[in-house]
């Protein structure tokens, strides 16, 4: 969950790469994952689909028991907004979704109004999809 995620635990990003156009998500789910690299594109075993991923600079240092490395992944399940606008979160959002505009490398983000479902919703905006 986002609200899990401190911002000493992501200090070593220096990026975050899209897989999708984030301006037409009201919110995305963000989650820490152990994977095996700093960088690149990571497998994906959730339901729904990866809408992007952090890379970490040099200086981030591998779990010493396991030696993955925690990095955030961005994703979106079936019955979310973008896909089901009249569905379960036609108002408000999950624990873990943020506004993906608010995010930044090392920025943990934040709800918006946007991503609770408010007036400036893509939902509301007819531009779902």
């Amino acid at each position: 969950m986002s609200s899990l995620i401190a911002e000493d635990e992501i200090v070593h990003e220096v990026d975050l790469v899209w897989l999708e156009d984030i301006g037409r998500l009201d919110y995305v789910r963000q989650s820490l994952d152990r994977l095996p690299t700093r960088r690149g594109r990571p497998a994906y075993h959730r339901d729904g689909r990866m809408v992007g991923y952090a890379l970490l600079g040099p200086k981030a240092k591998p779990s010493r028991s396991s030696g993955t490395f925690r990095r955030r992944v961005f994703w979106l399940l079936p019955h979310d907004r973008d896909t089901e606008p009249d569905g379960l979160y036609a108002r408000g959002a999950p624990a873990e979704a943020v506004d993906a505009r608010t995010l930044a490398p090392g920025g943990k983000g934040h709800k918006t109004e946007r991503s609770e479902g408010g007036p400036m919703s893509s939902a509301r905006l007819g531009t779902a999809g």
